[in-house]
């Protein structure tokens, strides 16, 4: 079944489409973050994606989470909403897209089942200091706060 953004890509092509979406922090015991290698050679993300028609945005970064970790997670809070043009981007396949992105902190709330989705290479947990760029720029103190 094709999604709704899909649906939307037949009918305007690659132009520029704003897209809302949810991303999660999530921690493990370290403080350390986990983040996502894209299977599109894109690099690494938070977990995030866009909200499907008829769902909410904590229906979506629960979905979005298990799909792309395979971790059930919980909601804690939300820790802010971003977009605008420094969330602007475009997808190796030229498709352009404007995010506003609700930005929850998470937490695993059981063990991890297999990766479903195929977006996902791998999952790494990672420190401040050690942190890669990504697409786009959530503040830093967001990611690593508690």
């Amino acid at each position: 079944m094709k999604s709704y953004i899909q649906n939307l890509r037949e009918k305007i092509g690659s132009d520029l489409l704003l897209c809302p979406s949810v991303a999660a922090v999530i921690h493990n015991a370290e403080a350390q973050l986990l983040l996502q290698e894209k299977a599109s050679g894109e690099g690494w993300s938070l977990p995030a994606g866009a909200i499907e028609l008829g769902e909410t945005p904590a229906e979506a970064i629960i979905r979005e989470v298990m799909e792309e970790t395979g971790f059930p997670v919980s909601i804690d809070n939300i820790l802010g909403v971003f977009g605008g043009k420094d969330f602007r981007y475009t997808y190796p396949n030229g498709d352009r897209v404007e995010y506003v992105v609700t930005l929850f902190r998470c937490r695993i709330t059981g063990a991890q089942k297999p990766i479903l989705d195929g977006e996902t290479k791998s999952l790494r947990y990672v420190s401040a200091a050690d942190m890669p760029p990504l697409a786009l720029p959530y503040p830093a103190s967001l990611l690593f706060g508690r």
